[in-house]
């Protein structure tokens, strides 16, 4: 999911050495594996909450992820609460009440259908927004190869995918790219993760009454908790962090490819910890949407589209945001979300 991602400077995409080359060489494999790292643990996060589902149940999952994300976060980041404008506290009520319902429709689809089918119908709502707001009939290509990739996932029909799994999945795509605008702007209204941190603990006040009439007590077992803080840290605390640090030195458009891979990364981890075989036709299917986004991410990159959000072009998700940032980059960025972001 792609809360995991704050919005944060890009490094420029040029060697500020002055020599032309793109990259220095070993040192730019480095961010390159903080990206990687941040999506492995947001992917694998998620398959550990998959697991966590027979406790709790999925909307238990959701509120505890938050909840716990988000007391982390502020321990961290200890945002003031005080010197923001009425503008300031809607936009972050806003991006925590999206946060929140990306979260619980993306766990409700997970568990319904195969993590990697998850993961790759939510990526649509990312790229659906990177081409409507790029305006370019190249990206009806994109978006033919990612129409494509969906229909062949589905069977050629949605009935070999649980329906309403297929409609969570979908619905947290329209939450991914609503992240992704309220990401921005509570990234140009708050200094660091200040605004992330209170837009989790909005997000998790929302999703923790949800979760109470879902599991009540079953919430505060303590292996539950543990397990629980776990995914937090791996769909959350640790991705944000990983690509904090990478987006320094990583030039957006090249970070925004990266997260294009996302799916294949969310069906390595449903086979590896969830046991969820893929068919060859579900592998072909993820390759086209991965081929789809990073297609529009490379047209906006020669566009020559400047970096700063969605609102002038957008890029994690996917996440993800799980909970990947997405106020600068044109494709997704997650997270969960990627938890964890365009």
């Amino acid at each position: 999911m792609p809360e995991a991602t704050g919005a944060v400077q890009a490094a420029p995409p040029g060697d500020s050495t002055g020599s032309g080359r793109p990259a220095r060489g070993k040192r730019a494999l480095g961010p390159v594996a903080l990206v990687v790292a941040g999506g492995l643990s947001v992917q694998f996060g998620a398959a550990v909450a998959v697991l966590l589902m027979p406790r709790t149940g999925a909307l238990g999952v959701v509120s505890l992820r938050l909840a716990l994300a988000a007391i982390v976060l502020l321990a961290v980041c200890r945002p003031a609460l005080r010197g923001h404008s009425r503008a300031d506290w809607g936009t972050v009520i806003a991006f925590g009440a999206v946060m929140a319902a990306m979260n619980c429709l993306f766990y409700q689809a997970a568990d319904r259908i195969p993590l990697g089918a998850a993961v790759t119908l939510e990526v649509i709502g990312p790229l659906a927004l990177s081409v409507i707001v790029s305006r370019r009939l190249v990206n009806l290509l994109w978006a033919g190869l990612a129409l494509g990739g969906v229909l062949l996932l589905s069977g050629g029909g949605f009935d070999r995918l649980d329906p309403l799994g297929t409609a969570f999945a979908l619905g947290a795509g329209a939450m991914w790219a609503a992240y992704i605008v309220f990401s921005a702007r509570t990234g140009r209204r708050f200094p660091q993760a200040d605004g992330l941190a209170l837009a989790m603990a909005v997000g998790a006040l929302l999703a923790l009454p949800l979760g109470i009439v879902e599991s009540g007590s079953k919430l505060l077992v303590p292996s539950t908790l543990g397990l629980a803080l776990a995914v937090a840290v791996m769909s959350s605390v640790l991705p944000y962090t990983l690509e904090l640090l990478a987006l320094r030195r990583l030039p957006a458009p090249t970070f925004a490819v990266l997260m294009s891979l996302e799916p294949a990364i969310a069906a390595t981890a449903g086979f590896l910890v969830l046991d969820q075989a893929l068919a060859a036709t579900d592998a072909l299917a993820i390759a086209l949407v991965i081929v789809a986004s990073m297609g529009a991410v490379r047209t906006q990159i020669g566009r020559g589209t400047p970096e700063s959000g969605p609102e002038s072009g957008p890029e994690s998700g996917p996440e993800s945001g799980p909970e990947s940032a997405p106020a600068q980059t044109p494709a997704p960025a997650r997270g969960e979300a990627g938890e964890e972001t365009l």
